[in-house]
């Protein structure tokens, strides 16, 4: 298969990748932010946290939330008093988002279905991009990250916060026996579906090193581009400007 990627440990065709994730996320998404408390111990509420501070959301910024589905990133940054527009490409955890907003008595948020690769939102028209945790499940990594570059303004940031590599000698066994044996047998006592929890940790595995990602970010054209790890690299937040 010459035009491959990875679905997990998988070489499948870009199409059936974009299917079978969307297949993922749609088992999961009512389940989406009690596993993330469940696999993290609620780390990944530190982890958003830290990643929106690092944001620095400013009132009336246009703020594009990738892949931000559920509203967790959204919500952060709609609290500094940002315009934020929430996409993913998957219906079903927009609507859990939709739920979430309207059980804040959030109504500020734009909500809009959208490929990351294939963006119908102008030229130079945000002042930040974020994704969290969904870089990894974009088909072609690449056209998402020079669609992000075309979709923000000269002077524009962009920050991913995403799953990596440890580098943390002893931590990285433990974290690998747990992912690779516990998270699926969580998924599967939670959300009832352990295999989409066993391809979300196996999607890590395949990611790019932090060197590797920051490479590509640099290739789409961002510059002074930044990597931050956390616990070691288990979790990055990456970030570049468009100048």
């Amino acid at each position: 298969m010459n035009d491959s990627v990875s679905f997990g440990y998988e070489s499948v065709s870009p199409e059936e990748k974009t299917e079978r994730v969307g297949a993922v996320f749609s088992s999961v998404a009512k389940k989406y932010d009690v596993m993330n408390d469940a696999m993290s111990g609620g780390l990944h509420r530190l982890w958003k946290d830290k990643f929106v501070r690092r944001v620095k959301p400013q009132p009336h910024e246009q703020i594009l939330d990738m892949a931000g589905g559920t509203g967790d990133i959204a919500f952060r940054l709609a609290a500094a008093g940002a315009a934020v527009t929430v996409s993913d490409i998957n219906q079903d955890m927009l609507d859990v988002g939709i739920e979430r907003a309207m059980d804040k008595g959030l109504d500020t948020l734009v909500w809009s279905r959208q490929n990351a690769e294939e963006l119908t939102f102008p030229d130079r028209f945000f002042d930040a991009y974020t994704i969290a945790f969904g870089i990894r499940n974009v088909t072609r990594i690449d056209q998402a990250l020079a669609e992000a570059h075309r979709v923000l303004k000269h002077g524009g940031r962009f920050y991913c916060l995403e799953f990596s590599t440890t580098e943390w000698p002893g931590f990285k066994d433990i974290y690998d026996f747990y992912s690779h044996k516990l998270v699926p047998k969580i998924g599967s006592a939670i959300a009832g579906d352990a295999d989409s929890y066993r391809y979300l940790v196996e999607s890590i595995r395949r990611f790019p090193t932090m060197p590797e990602f920051e490479r590509m970010i640099r290739e789409a054209g961002f510059v002074r581009t930044r990597v931050e790890p956390i616990l070691g690299g288990l979790v990055a937040i990456h970030s570049g400007w468009k100048i």
